[in-house]
């Protein structure tokens, strides 16, 4: 049986920030009619409320997760397609909103699955993702700060000591040059604030991840996963019973390597980078963890030394991307199954089996 519901109508919303443009196919392809909209939620439900059951397909975008949301509660089924693999699908000579509509349209009634459509993450869980973004945007901010400082500093022939950003303005206050001090100090202060809001958020998303995600508890028992990591990949994962293989996990947040298939060729190319980066950009932190100095001996530890001993080109470079591949698979696999973390368990069932 066909996972999406048949209906006699498709309706594609090409969505701007401002006004959404749509066109509405019948079964047989045929244009039965074509619009525009507010972007608002009353614009929406004065275009689709009432109206017969349709397939609707729109473009992942700011508005898509609550126009997914409200279109749903509508009656209708709703096609939240995959930007990327629209454009691979249609490069189209004369762009405009209203063949972008009626484009999605014809898609979603020839084959969804060449969309590649997604499913929104849960409106609470959407909620407290918020609270990562906000995090990162603070802690970039800080990072461009640091950079600008040190650069300037740099200039008059001076340089500010090594530290980490949390502590930098508290140790390269002393060793500012005196005749920077009018342009840096102000910056020194920002730097002060920005460290002191990430600590905050950092506050705020222990106690979140606490009280409504208990999950990530077992997931921290993993060396080098914290909370910020185990808030982030529960946020990201959502529905863990999504996945009918944990392995599938480490290409949905695109660490495998990209296929370029034809004839005899095959090359080895990048990892794909899909899925979601902030989640990507810290497993990879913590595979640097895992395999560095203050790494704890683990199955994880073990698989990435290998690689490293095998030497070759960028041999540390694909270490760090296995390993953080391998746990994402881990902790999809802990979450599911609710075990505790035994850090050597692969090499204690090989023993056993010698």
């Amino acid at each position: 049986m066909n996972e999406y519901t048949t209906t006699h109508r498709t309706v594609g919303l090409d969505v701007g920030d401002r006004e959404t443009h749509d066109c509405m196919l019948d079964e047989a392809g045929e244009i039965l009619e074509e619009g525009r909209f507010r972007s608002t939620l009353k614009g929406l439900t004065g275009r689709f409320a009432g109206r017969e059951r349709c397939r609707v397909v729109l473009e992942v975008g700011a508005h898509s997760p609550w126009m997914s949301r409200e279109l749903e509660a509508l009656g209708h089924e709703v096609l939240v397609a995959n930007s990327y693999q629209v454009g691979r699908i249609y490069r189209g000579q004369d762009k405009t909103d209203r063949k972008d509509a009626e484009t999605l349209a014809r898609l979603g009634r020839s084959d969804p699955k060449l969309l590649r459509p997604l499913r929104h993450r849960r409106e609470g869980a959407m909620r407290d993702r918020a609270l990562l973004h906000s995090r990162e945007i603070l802690v970039r901010s800080r990072v461009q700060l640091v950079n600008h400082v040190r650069g300037v500093v740099k200039t008059v022939g001076a340089r500010l000591p090594g530290s980490g950003t949390a502590q930098f303005a508290k140790k390269a206050r002393p060793e500012l040059p005196e005749s920077l001090h009018p342009a840096l100090e102000p910056l020194l202060d920002v730097i002060q604030r920005l460290s002191d809001e990430i600590r905050d958020f950092d506050r705020k998303i222990e106690a979140v991840a606490a009280q409504r995600y208990p999950e990530t508890e077992l997931l921290r028992a993993v060396d080098g996963v914290g909370p910020l990591t185990a808030f982030a990949y529960v946020l990201s994962i959502d529905d863990p019973s999504r996945f009918p293989k944990s392995r599938a996990v480490g290409s949905y947040l695109g660490m495998r390597p990209g296929k370029s298939q034809s004839g005899d060729q095959d090359p080895e190319l990048r990892i794909t980078r899909a899925g979601d980066p902030q989640l990507r950009r810290l497993l990879v932190q913590c595979a640097h963890h895992i395999l560095g100095p203050f790494g704890r001996d683990s199955d994880l530890r073990r698989f990435g030394m290998r690689l490293i001993e095998r030497g070759g080109r960028f041999a540390r470079k694909r270490a760090i991307v296995a390993v953080a591949r391998k746990l994402a698979v881990l902790l999809h696999r802990l979450w599911v199954t609710g075990e505790d973390y035994d850090p050597l368990y692969n090499d204690r069932r090989v023993a056993r089996a010698a």
